[in-house]
């Protein structure tokens, strides 16, 4: 089975990130894509303090109507820092018959020499990097850090890197959406309208909980 892999915050999950989604399962014809939230981001404090449990919730909302698509909280099932490699070796071990394509974007791979143990990442999943806003693309092999250059050559196909493990980096080059959640969150606290920013479900979640309101100073 071909998977998916799509993590982060998710605080909240957008139309960016269903459309990122659906765009590598049909280019790279997976079988299915898992959504996966960070219980604790190792690289930046979680903004507005929202539990993994209304985080995952909006995913579980967001997803509902694709089969295609499904909500994973194995990073919650685990203590620590939600590091990316941790993740990818437990998936292995769980489903030891997929071929995994672990989705991140551009602002991602750039700074993909900050993350734990990146050079075995490779070795684990298939990465494909998404095009982000104000995040300009380049030549994949000379934006990896050097140390791990050597373990990759070009591919007959542009876009793409062979990793000597057979894995490949694949460059999305499909279109995207301008949309982020740090923008989300700061048009509720607002009070302004989120409505084709976010699934319908999304919204109607973030309301009825309450989500991402300014607190009043006492």
């Amino acid at each position: 089975m071909k998977t998916g892999i799509i993590g982060g915050t998710f605080n909240p999950i957008h139309l960016a990130h269903l459309r990122i989604a659906e765009e590598v399962r049909e280019s790279c014809g997976l079988d299915r894509v898992l959504f996966m939230p960070a219980a604790t981001p190792p690289h930046k404090p979680l903004a507005d303090d929202i539990p993994f449990a209304d985080r995952f919730a909006m995913v579980e909302a967001a997803i509902a109507d694709n089969p295609a698509f499904l909500g994973c909280d194995l990073e919650a099932q685990r203590p620590g820092k939600s590091y990316s490699v941790a993740t990818l070796e437990i998936l292995h071990r769980q489903f030891p018959g997929d071929e995994f394509y672990f989705i991140i974007g551009m602002d991602s791979y750039r700074a993909i020499d900050t993350w734990k143990d990146f050079a075995r990442i490779f070795e684990l999943t298939n990465l494909v990097v998404a095009a982000r806003p104000g995040h300009a693309g380049g030549d994949a092999l000379q934006l990896l850090p050097v140390v791990i250059r050597d373990q990759f050559c070009y591919d007959k196909k542009p876009g793409i890197l062979r990793h000597h493990s057979g894995n490949r980096v694949i460059l999305l080059g499909e279109t995207f959406l301008d949309i982020s959640s740090t923008h989300i969150r700061q048009r509720v606290a607002e009070q302004g309208s989120i409505r084709y920013l976010v699934p319908p479900a999304v919204e109607d979640y973030i309301r009825r909980h309450g989500l991402y309101r300014r607190r009043e100073r006492l």
